[in-house]
């Protein structure tokens, strides 16, 4: 008797499987989460911008660095496959990559936090301010996320 994950993995769709163009597909829909985000933020200021403090955009600052950090990282360093330099070895790549996702995670978190505390208990006239720079710190995360786990490795 089969188990279903085996039935599951034997019946792939083979209009899914992008071949070698999967690298390039993703990237660009990192690129496009990213766009987005930044999208929401930048609208969002430029319709209220009396109820955003500037202070709110360093959210937005932490998940783009945590998006370079996370991307920055092979996956081969991280397993220790060919990885020659630098003074910490895997080690150093899989705590770069560590604070990376703490870095966006904790982005994502403070955004949330000023959506809530600063727009919906306040009693803010608008909300969208505050759903901009959450959407934006999501859409962020989301497009390092496709672009780390998305790509595959090049041999």
């Amino acid at each position: 008797m089969t188990s279903i994950r085996e039935s599951l993995q034997s019946a792939t769709c083979t209009w899914l499987e992008f071949g070698e163009k999967r690298n390039v597909l993703v990237s660009m829909l990192a690129g496009t989460l990213f766009f987005i985000g930044w999208w929401f933020i930048i609208d969002a200021h430029a319709k209220y911008p009396d109820e955003m403090s500037n202070a709110f955009h360093v959210c937005g600052v932490f998940g783009t660095l945590s998006f370079f950090m996370i991307n920055s990282v092979t996956n081969a360093q991280i397993r220790d496959d060919t990885y020659n330099g630098g003074y910490l070895g895997p080690r150093g790549a899989r705590s770069w990559l560590f604070i990376g996702f703490v870095m966006g995670f904790a982005a994502v978190i403070a955004a949330c936090w000023i959506l809530f505390a600063d727009f919906v208990a306040a009693g803010a006239q608008h909300h969208w301010p505050g759903v901009g720079l959450f959407l934006q710190n999501i859409f962020i995360f989301l497009g390092s996320l496709t672009y780390k786990f998305g790509r595959t490795e090049e041999q």
